[in-house]
Formats: structure tokens, sequence, C-alpha cells
């Protein structure tokens, strides 16, 4: 199903009339040195300071890319969870994530590893990208990672540890926060931060609990490794914004954190930081009020840290619809004008366009009435922003006609039709409650890291997005009850307590978005189980509050469920509200929920297709030109059933001057190039793993390259007793396929464009 509508007639004047915008110098550029033109290399992730994942080469290009071929492939990724990275590029030499969350170098033309840093036991890591930096005459170049809430030098040349940085070679990114950072288990991110001359810009990932940490900006020097700014997220006494938080919160309010992609205008020394949702996400009562600056689009001064200014595109989020896509920064024809806009997509299906000195909306930005709660202290803003020229990129709504008419089993469909019938569903922004109520385009769905990209000389926006509907029911947090028995029997009591919201009573999970965990600890291991659960690991947040014999415990029950005997009393007070009715709740109750994905059975979305999209917008007209499926799903397509787009789709887009926008779908394992002005696919080839990331594109002597990170493909899948499905992970069953997989045009397949 293809939407296509119809290009402006200026749009291809602008074609020709437009060259690519000058880019932030280079430190070989201030220091006189010959410096690669604009987007021509691949030295950042994103591509770029302004994170525009655009590549001004164009040795690939219409005409040829139908011979692109696979090249090489680097085994890489981390025991077989999920991951993505987008490689950086500097002088001939590709720095990647590794085996076992290493950190590697690797020959970009060939693929031979250079030398690999071992970073030994992880809990979380900077898996999707690295930094690079060097100084003015290239004697001292670094690597910067976070590792174990760490801040981490290494050296570029030989992969080893640089001592001299910060404490025997790390910063402890705990430290600075006003909490103890004994009890942070979680503040480092998946997302690399971003170099500013000597400094490095960093976000955080800080989870998503009662319990979690703030998630201040900070910015690093390079070299010696001290705190340079921070500036807080939420605001302390005297700050502005203090006054749209219940007073103190800034002392146990955590999250409002940068977890996805920082831009930076280099020239004007601005950088840009999107922020998340604060804690608890779907739940409000302890934090009434605007909450600056959650959900917000930041330009802050990248010497000193100082606010210039703020966008907030969700108010009191009782959604979880942070902001994690890299705001893209580029400059457009507006109202007979050449405008410096900066571009967000979000996780609610909105496209936000703002001038980028001022902040302020290009098109009209209006206030309207938002669905409100009836759940006293949970009270939900009373309007939302809503851009006006621009329409969404996503599907905002789901009601019961909608339901995936692929789900295997009608009984199934109907059950869900019922469901959905029946839920608290009035529209994007309605807030949760005790009953069943409908989030749409959900938690996980619109856009997400890495998802957009931009053409700078043609004022063009891409976004991939997902339709992921959840279904949120909030219910009493139980309180810790301690009980005698064996292992498995207590660690029963800390799996109910912490993890059945997501995982189900049955740990069948609801794959493919949340993973059965029955069999877990023989798939991947014990550490990696403990890893994941102190640390967090895509979008589960790490859990927090639990000590070591909590943990020992946990595995036991995970081992070994059956030998569980919780008594029944114990396992009434934990299945059970805990009040008659939420009116009622004393104030101080904590809710919860699972972020309710709602898939079918056979593993398939609750909704009806597409499942993923690809849209393109005019940011010279604030039009959608066209919007097409992004990939399918195999078992689908092998009955004829195509144009669904890709189920949960992990990672992003790069677009080229050559007029080509390459992605890769995960539920298909297809890699893809679509023609950027018309959506049409113009190559494809099968790969065997799931793409996952953002791609990279690069030039070796003279040679163009593009890269994909890809996961793990299940050698097998069988069903757990919960009617789950168990995806088979690294644990010996068939060859390795994740990792890095490049391609180029073989010699002689060049043309024109």
């Amino acid at each position: 199903m293809r939407k296509v509508l119809c290009w402006p007639a200026a749009s291809f004047l602008l074609l020709t009339a437009v060259v690519l915008l000058a880019g932030p110098k280079t430190t070989a550029e201030a220091d006189g040195v010959s410096a690669p033109s604009p987007y021509t290399t691949w030295r950042e992730y994103g591509g770029s300071p302004e994170d525009a994942q655009y590549s001004a080469l164009q040795q690939i290009n219409r005409s040829n890319v139908s011979h692109l071929r696979q090249v090489w492939f680097y085994p890489a990724g981390n025991n077989g969870f999920r991951y993505g990275s987008n490689p950086i590029v500097i002088d001939g030499a590709m720095y990647a994530v590794g085996k076992n969350n290493s950190v590697v170098a690797l020959d970009a033309a060939t693929g031979k590893e250079i030398w690999v840093h071992d970073n030994g036991k992880v809990t979380n890591f900077n898996s999707r990208g690295l930094v690079y930096w060097q100084n003015q005459d290239g004697s001292d170049r670094r690597i910067l990672c976070v590792v174990n809430n760490t801040l981490t030098a290494i050296d570029a040349r030989s992969g080893k540890t640089i001592d001299s940085f910060g404490d025997n070679g790390s910063v402890d990114l705990r430290v600075g926060l006003g909490r103890d950072p004994k009890t942070i288990r979680q503040i480092g991110s998946q997302t690399p931060g971003r170099i500013f001359g000597d400094l490095i810009l960093e976000g955080s990932a800080t989870g998503e609990e009662y319990e979690s940490p703030p998630g201040d900006l900070r910015a690093y020097n390079v070299v010696t490794g001290q705190m340079a700014w921070i500036f807080h997220t939420v605001p302390h006494p005297g700050e502005p914004g203090y006054d749209t938080w219940p007073p103190g919160a800034w002392k146990y309010i955590g999250g409002t954190n940068t977890w996805g992609e920082i831009s930076l205008d280099a020239k004007r020394g601005v950088a840009y930081f999107p922020t998340g949702s604060p804690t608890y996400d779907f739940y409000g009562a302890d934090r009434n009020g605007a909450d600056l600056y959650s959900d917000c689009i930041l330009a802050i001064d990248a010497r000193t840290g100082q606010l210039i200014w703020h966008y907030q595109t969700t108010h009191h989020d009782l959604w979880d619809y942070d902001l994690m896509v890299g705001p893209k920064l580029l400059t457009v024809n507006h109202d007979g004008h050449r405008v410096d806009i900066l571009a967000q997509a979000g996780k609610n299906g909105f496209l936000y366009v703002l001038n980028r000195k001022t902040g302020k909306p290009i098109w009209p930005i209006v206030e309207r009435p938002a669905p409100q709660s009836d759940m006293p202290r949970h009270i939900a803003w009373p309007t939302q922003p809503f851009p006006t020229v621009i329409q969404p990129f996503a599907r905002q709504r789901f009601t019961a006609d909608e339901v995936d008419p692929y789900i295997a089993d009608p009984k199934e469909r109907e059950a869900i039709r019922a469901e959905v019938a029946a839920a608290r569903n009035f529209g994007i922004y309605t807030p949760d409650d005790t009953g069943q109520t409908i989030e749409m385009p959900g938690n996980n769905g619109g856009a997400n890291w890495g998802s957009a990209a931009v053409d700078p000389a043609r004022g063009l926006f891409f976004v991939l997005s997902k339709a992921a509907p959840s279904m949120l029911h909030l219910e009493p947090k139980p309180p810790r009850r301690q009980i005698t028995g064996s292992p498995e029997t207590q660690g029963e009591v800390v799996y109910l307590v912490n993890c059945r919201m997501c995982h189900m009573v049955s740990m069948a999970g609801q794959p493919p978005s949340i993973p059965s965990l029955v069999g877990v600890v023989d798939r991947v291991g014990e550490n990696q189980v403990r890893t994941v659960v102190q640390g967090g690991l895509g979008s589960m947040p790490a859990i927090t509050g639990l000590d070591s014999s909590d943990l020992d415990n946990l595995i036991a029950y995970l081992r070994h469920p059956e030998q569980a005997h919780v008594p029944p009393d114990i396992l009434a007070f934990i299945m059970a509200p805990h009040v008659p009715a939420p009116r009622l709740a004393p104030p101080g109750t904590r809710y919860w929920t699972g972020y309710g994905y709602m898939n079918s059975t056979d593993g398939l979305s609750a909704i009806g297709p597409p499942w993923s999209t690809l849209t393109a917008y005019d940011l010279n007209t604030g039009k959608i030109i066209w919007q097409v499926p992004f990939g399918g799903v195999t078992r689908l397509e092998e009955k004829g059933i195509t144009d669904t787009g890709s189920f949960w789709p992990r990672g992003g887009i790069v677009v080229t001057a050559s007029g080509l926008i390459f992605g890769g779908a995960k539920s298909d394992g297809t890699m893809r190039a679509y023609d950027e002005m018309t959506g049409k696919v113009l190559w494809q080839a099968k790969i065997a793993a799931d793409p996952e990331g953002i791609p990279a594109i690069y030039e070796v002597a003279g040679h163009e390259y593009l890269v994909m990170s890809a996961s793990q493909r299940p050698t097998k899948i069988t069903l757990s007793p919960g009617g789950g499905m168990v995806p088979a992970q690294l644990n010996g069953e068939g060859p390795t396929t994740q990792g890095y997989y490049v391609f180029a045009l073989p010699e002689g397949a060049g043309g024109s464009n």
C-alpha cells in the first residue's frame, strides 16, 4: 500500500538551486590543514555533528545501486542480546562495538582486526556507537565510550586504556548527581555523546523506576576527564522551571534524561538535547505540574551548559513519550527567506519544526484540550501541543475495526477486538487508569532512536516509524515482602513483584518485543541475566532495589521455576490489588504498569498493517511528499501478503546526495535502497541476520562502502509452556550471524546518477 503525494514544482527548482550547506569547521580546518568536504566522512555517530544521517558521497547512485554486493562480514555483538551499532571510520580504520561488548578497530576496506579492547564484564555500554576525538596535530587520538557507568578513554592507535584520563582511564558518571553514587545502578547510555572542541557532551540512561537517578546533562574535558558543566533537567531551588514541579521534586524524581541522540550546531556552539519523561513514566501523582525540562528540546550553550531556549512537546508526560531521535539541523526556504531550522520527530507521531535560533515554531503549534484522568491526584495536563500545518507521520488511534486481520487464530482476533472495544480510548494522550487504557502510537511506537535522516541540500526530512499500540493498566505496586523458603520460592516473589507486569506470570513474555524468560539462564548464562537486571538493556530498565541475595534467588527461580512454592496467602497478597478502589488509595501509593505491548501469540501486532512506514517531508513547505511501508514480514510474504511494513524495526536510515535512502528491516532480514524522491525500492539484499542500528557510508581509497549492524536471528523457535515463543540465542546453535555487513560496488560497476 503505497501512498505518494504530489511533489511541489518548487522543489524541483530547489534541487538545482541549492548547494550543500557548509558544515562546522573541523579541528584540522581551524589549524589550516586541508579538511574533507562536508558530509563526506563518517567520523561520528549519525555521520555529522548535526546528526544528519546523510552522506554527500555519490559513487553509489540510482544507476548502479542494483549492483551493490556484500564484500565482508565481521562477527560482533553481545552474547545474543539484541543490539544495533553505528560504526565510525577515521583514516581507513573502522571503530565499532565488537564481540562481548568489546571495542574494536578494523581495516575499513577488509574487516581485518587491528586491535581489540576487552571491556571485561559489562553491565551497561555505549553499544549503539562510539566517540572519536583528536587534538590539533593528531598526536593524541582517543575513542571515548561509557562502560559500566564510567566514561572511558581508549587510545585509538593501540586500543589501550589512557590511564591519565580521569581516575586510571575512567570517570564515574554516578558522581555529581546529588544522590549517593552507591544507590545508582544505571546511568550510562547506550547512545554515544557528542564532541565539541575538547569537551564531550553526555546524556544518560537512568532507568524508569521510582528510585531512578536524575538525568542531568553534563560535559567533560576529553583530556583530563574533569566535569566542565552540569545542567539540572529537574530544576533545583532558584533555577528557572523549579515551580513546574512540586517543591523538592529534584530530590526524588529521576529520568528527564537524554538517552537518545544529541545534535550540535558547532558554528554557533549550541548543542540540542532531546529529553525523555520523568519517573515514574506512567503515573504522575508525585510530580503534578508541567514538569520542565522533561520531554523537551533543549538548546544549550555547549561551552557553558547555560540554557538558551527550550520547547516542551508533552506536558506532564504520563505515556513515556520520550524524545530520543536527534534533532535534525538544516536550512530551508520559508516565506521567501533562508531559515535555520530544527526538526524533531517524536514517539507520539508528531514532527515539530522550530527556528533553530529562537526555538519558536516555523508553522503554528497550538495547545488543544487533552483527555483527563478520573483518578484523584493522577492529574493529566489540560492541554497538549499539536502541530497544525505538518501532518503526523504515524497513526494516533487504534479502534476495534483496526485489529490485525492476519492473526492466525480467529478466536484470538475476536478477543483482542473485544478488549480494544471495551478499553478507555479517547485518542492520543488518553491518560492511563486502573482500567484498561489504549495508548497509540504506543510507548515504543512512532519515531525511536536513529529513525530520522535529512537531505540538507534539498530541505527534505525522512522518518521511519512504527505502529505499536499499548494497553496500560495501573495497579498499586506490591511492597517488598520477605518470606522464608527455598531460593526458588523467594525468587518467585522477586519475579512476581518486579518482572511479571512485562514478562507475564508464565514467563512467556510478549514476543518478539518482550522475550520469554523460559530457560533464559541456560540460554544466555547467569552473568548476562545479572547484567541485564542490574543495568537494563534496550527498552528494559534496570531493576533497582535488589540486593545480591535477591538476584541469587531470582536466578534460582528462573532456572527451576517448578521448584518454587509460594504460600497461597503470600501469592494472593502479591497478585491482588491492595486497595478497594483507586480513589481510596492513600497519598504516596505507587502505581505501576507494564509497557503493555499489544502483540498476538503468533508474534504479530494487535493492530493491522502497515506496522512500519517511511515518510518523506519537504520542510520548505511542511508537506508530506510520500509515505510507503518499510520492509515486510517473511512468513507473510511467503503467502503473498506484502506491503505490511517490518514488525518492530530497530534503528534507522541514512540518506545520500545521490538520491538514495538506505535501511534494514529486521522482520524480513533485508537491506533496501529507496529512491528519496518517490519511495520506490531500487535495491534489496537478504542477509543472514536482523538489521538493527543506523547504516554508515564511508570511503576508503576512492571506493564507497555501506555498513549495517545486525543481530543474531534465532536458529529455532520453540513454544514455552505459556504459549509464547522462545527464540534460541547465541548458545552454540548454528553459526554466528550477528555483526557488521559491509556492501560495495564490484569493480567496473560505476555509473552516472
